[in-house]
């Protein structure tokens, strides 16, 4: 149960800095483009790459560590660092093709799926 908690914990430091990025930038580039969600997505990619690849490559952060900072954090603050991270993983051990079918499953599954949402929601 102490896991759990602070994987909660990690997630709500995680969306609360989401919120934070994301209402900086809008006052600052306006709602013209999602620059807000971009930058975050990136910085989430940026971010988890060197949170889970210190701790597996190099044991540089303790497995509890990690899940916290990985789940909790990272997964508050955007599920795309998660999908970078596995479809860099992916490449990494030579999965071309299953990496690039991961990455269009998701891109293009997530579309279907959230434009099926938007026909149920009228």
């Amino acid at each position: 149960m102490g896991r759990f908690f602070l994987v909660c914990l990690g997630g709500a430091f995680g969306t609360g800095a989401r919120f934070l990025i994301g209402s900086w930038t809008v006052k600052t580039l306006g709602t013209g483009f999602p620059w807000g969600t971009l930058f975050i997505n990136v910085l989430g990619s940026f971010l988890i790459v060197i949170i889970l690849g210190s701790g597996l490559e190099r044991a540089g952060i303790s497995a509890d560590l990690r899940l916290v900072l990985a789940t909790g954090v990272m997964g508050g603050f955007t599920t795309y660092s998660s999908f970078n991270f596995e479809s860099l993983r992916l490449f990494q051990h030579g999965s071309l093709g299953l990496g690039l079918t991961y990455m269009a499953a998701t891109v293009f599954g997530c579309l279907l799926a959230g434009g099926l949402g938007q026909l149920l929601a009228r």
